[in-house]
């Protein structure tokens, strides 16, 4: 599967649903589901773990009203709209900028698929 690192504490917000826009400065033409994993760094737990998966169903220009979703100010970047967000199981993942690939073997659901 398609995984993302996301710093925390927003890593943490997407999987407690609050956090429904990741905002990067760089577009993706990648939809579909999508691992979301909390980065090293900061130090705030959980981090260096895979969190939940997540469905990116659309990437646009961040706009002034993307703010309340993505839980940041704006800047000029980019939204990518996040929707089913699935908790899973934590298990230790080593991030990596842009997308990597992750086992989905190594995915469990907490809740079922």
């Amino acid at each position: 599967m398609k995984a993302l690192s996301v710093r925390q504490p927003w890593a943490n917000l997407i999987t407690s649903g609050e956090k429904t826009i990741e905002t990067r400065t760089w577009k993706t033409n990648y939809r579909g589901e999508i691992l979301i994993c909390s980065s090293k760094s900061p130090k705030i737990e959980p981090y260096g773990k895979a969190l939940c998966v997540a469905t990116i169903y659309d990437c646009k220009p961040m706009l002034k009203e993307d703010t309340k979703r993505a839980c940041c100010d704006w800047y000029e970047g980019y939204s990518w709209f996040l929707k089913d967000i699935k908790p899973i199981v934590p298990f230790d993942v080593t991030g990596q900028l842009n997308l990597f690939d992750v086992d989905d073997n190594l995915i469990v659901y907490k809740y079922g698929k």
